[in-house]
């Protein structure tokens, strides 16, 4: 009988990456939802990278710092779709649309000046 049921001789550990997606996406839904724009921006981090973390360590992705700024686009994309929105209704969308656009926007310069100037170090693995 093996000692280590459901594992194999590859896989010896387990993933971080799935606690920080389950803080940084509550984190950050709290923050764009009420307009706390440290918590938005924050949680929007937290969680891109571990999902940027989380495609590289299944090798979904050759790079953590493109998955990065790919997601980052997403996020800016959300953004100004949010900003679209607030100018045609009457809502108060703005200082989450700006939170969006603001996390975004470090994300991709952290994509960018991640790929550019460590390129070879890999923080994922």
């Amino acid at each position: 009988m093996d000692e280590n049921p459901g594992l194999s001789a590859e896989y010896r550990r387990a993933s971080p990456w799935p606690l920080f997606v389950a803080l940084g996406l509550p984190i950050a839904e709290i923050g764009i939802l009420f307009g706390l724009v440290p918590l938005a921006v924050g949680g929007l981090l937290l969680f891109c990278g571990s999902i940027a973390g989380m495609l590289r360590e299944a090798e979904y992705a050759a790079s953590v710092w493109r998955a990065l700024a790919a997601l980052a686009v997403l996020v800016v994309l959300g953004g100004v779709a949010l900003l679209y929105w607030d100018a045609t209704t009457e809502s108060d969308l703005v200082v989450r649309a700006y939170s969006m656009v603001g996390a975004g926007v470090l994300m991709l310069a952290a994509g960018i000046g991640g790929e550019l100037f460590a390129g070879d170090a890999d923080p994922a693995l």
